[in-house]
């Protein structure tokens, strides 16, 4: 199993932060990974994702869990658990809101694909900062 994660503390209420989080068509100008993204995030619906770091190439998930103002989980890999990636957003709300992101790769053949997967801590946390200034923006 491999895991990145970032996790910031956010002035402003977790139905703005959800606002932002599922509106694929602004996540460019705030996510400075992300070149778009292709379909809507909600319950049971595929997407696709395109970043910066392979940008011709589409990462695709299924939204598997979706909590408005709370939770979302993004799955995507190979069939039969060979390969799994399940990316996590989690809102708490204690008088400001914290921001847990984190994706969890694992399967058969991890240590195949691990091999060509960097660090990707760098990013989680650009991510991570990139809601946090756009939420507090206003």
């Amino acid at each position: 199993m491999k895991k990145y994660q970032a996790t910031t503390t956010i002035a402003a209420s977790p139905q703005k932060i959800w606002e932002i989080l599922t509106d694929t068509v602004s996540y460019p100008a705030w996510d400075p990974g992300m070149v778009r993204i292709e379909g809507q995030l909600a319950l049971g619906e595929k997407v696709k994702f395109f970043t910066k770091f392979s940008p011709d190439q589409a990462f695709a998930v299924k939204v598997t869990t979706f909590e408005p103002g709370k939770k979302m989980v993004l799955t995507g890999g190979l069939p039969f658990g060979l390969f799994k990636s399940e990316r996590t957003h989690t809102l708490t709300e204690a008088g400001q809101t914290t921001f847990h992101t984190e994706e969890i790769f694992s399967g058969l053949l991890l240590p195949v694909f691990g091999r060509s997967l960097p660090d990707l801590t760098a990013s989680f946390e650009a991510f991570a900062a990139g809601l946090k200034q756009r939420a507090e923006s206003g």
